[in-house]
């Protein structure tokens, strides 16, 4: 079984919006149906994402590892932020021009000092949270992942094997490397879409809400239009 992890990495509720707007995007829906599909054979991730929504990622990381069968992921670009910790839940190997980068948890955060001083907490404990996947992959100690994290820490390749994140450098030579960046649209434009734009879920139902008012007012006219 096949499963692309490409794009943005979102929630299964914002997909619809990154669809709308033709940005790429994966949600944890995405994996867990390829994932009930696969039925205990082997799957094979190719991921190619600069990253994104931490407790989205964190929801595949889990689908991925709990799978009864094999799993190999193939980075054939970059795995960079939550897509990073996504390569961890299983055996891997990376394209030569990939790249693997690593780094603190970011989010925002408006109030008095107390709000921002449990912003900041929560961030370091999601830094912690999130190197939990890295220490059990690579063997590393957590106050060194963590000194990786906060140095935003950017690998090749030959590094990432390394030290671990990855165990072996890929076969194919015919992967392209990609700029990254974590892709994920602004909080409050996703807001305003959200408030503006009907999901493709509302459409339809609005459409078969449409369609059945329309059979009943068929059925009371003595079925006249």
């Amino acid at each position: 079984m096949k499963i692309e992890l490409k794009g943005v990495i979102v929630s299964n509720d914002d997909k619809w919006i990154y669809e709308y707007f033709d940005i790429g995007a994966v949600c944890p829906r995405d994996v867990i149906e390829k994932i009930d599909e696969a039925k205990g054979e082997r799957i094979d991730t190719y991921i190619n994402s600069g990253g994104g929504d931490i407790f989205a990622a964190s929801e595949i990381y889990a689908a991925l590892e709990a799978y009864e069968g094999e799993v190999r992921h193939h980075i054939v670009g970059r795995a960079c932020s939550a897509a990073s910790y996504i390569a961890c839940s299983g055996k891997s190997d990376i394209t030569r021009t990939g790249m693997i980068m690593i780094h603190n948890v970011s989010g925002g955060a408006s109030g008095d000092y107390h709000t921002m001083d449990d912003a900041s907490e929560l961030l370091q404990k999601a830094n912690k949270a999130i190197c939990a996947a890295y220490t059990h992959k690579t063997g590393m100690s957590e106050a060194e992942l963590l000194t990786w994290m906060d140095a935003e820490t950017w690998m090749t390749a030959d590094e990432a094997v390394k030290a671990g994140f990855v165990d072996e450098i890929a076969k194919s030579k015919n992967a392209a490397l990609a700029a990254a960046q974590n892709g994920l649209l602004p909080a409050d434009v996703i807001e305003k879409i959200r408030n503006t734009v009907k999901s493709p879920r509302q459409q339809e139902a609005d459409r078969r809400t449409t369609e059945a008012k329309c059979r009943l007012r068929i059925l009371k006219n003595g079925g006249r239009k």
